[in-house]
């Protein structure tokens, strides 16, 4: 499956696609781990509570960059359709919040792998699921 999306990403009808969802991803995941160790750091929050908050205010920023560049074929325009997108993508991204926290809290506990390490783990095995679902339910065309 994981070869399949890597060719996919060079050849194939989805391939622009998904190579702009990599890139807003990869830059998301930048943003949102600076968040993270910001609130635990600075905010002196608990690891957990923050990757929570850090998640939200990232799936936020990623609709808006995935509505307007990625998916620009599918785009939601209006507020009612861009209400309706955002909801979609935050089911999508909500249900893939267990998957993320259930990686970062093992591998924090169970293998003491420090918690920003932990949290990319998390956020490149839920990368999968979510563009799946993202490119067919958030923005079916």
């Amino acid at each position: 499956m994981f070869r399949r999306y890597l060719r996919a990403m060079l050849v194939g009808p989805e391939a622009v696609q998904l190579r702009r969802f990599f890139l807003v991803g990869l830059l998301a995941a930048g943003f949102q781990t600076g968040l993270l160790g910001a609130l635990v750091e600075w905010g002196n929050i608990q690891y957990l509570l923050a990757a929570i908050c850090s998640i939200e205010v990232t799936i936020l920023l990623q609709y808006g960059v995935n509505n307007r560049w990625t998916f620009s074929a599918a785009r939601h325009q209006g507020w009612r359709e861009y209400g309706r997108g955002l909801l979609r993508t935050n089911l999508v991204r909500g249900s893939a919040i267990p998957i993320q926290l259930g990686i970062l809290f093992g591998l924090v506990s169970l293998a003491t792998v420090p918690y920003l390490v932990a949290n990319g783990v998390g956020i490149v095995v839920s990368g999968v699921y979510r563009y799946v679902l993202e490119s067919r339910w958030t923005w079916k065309d």
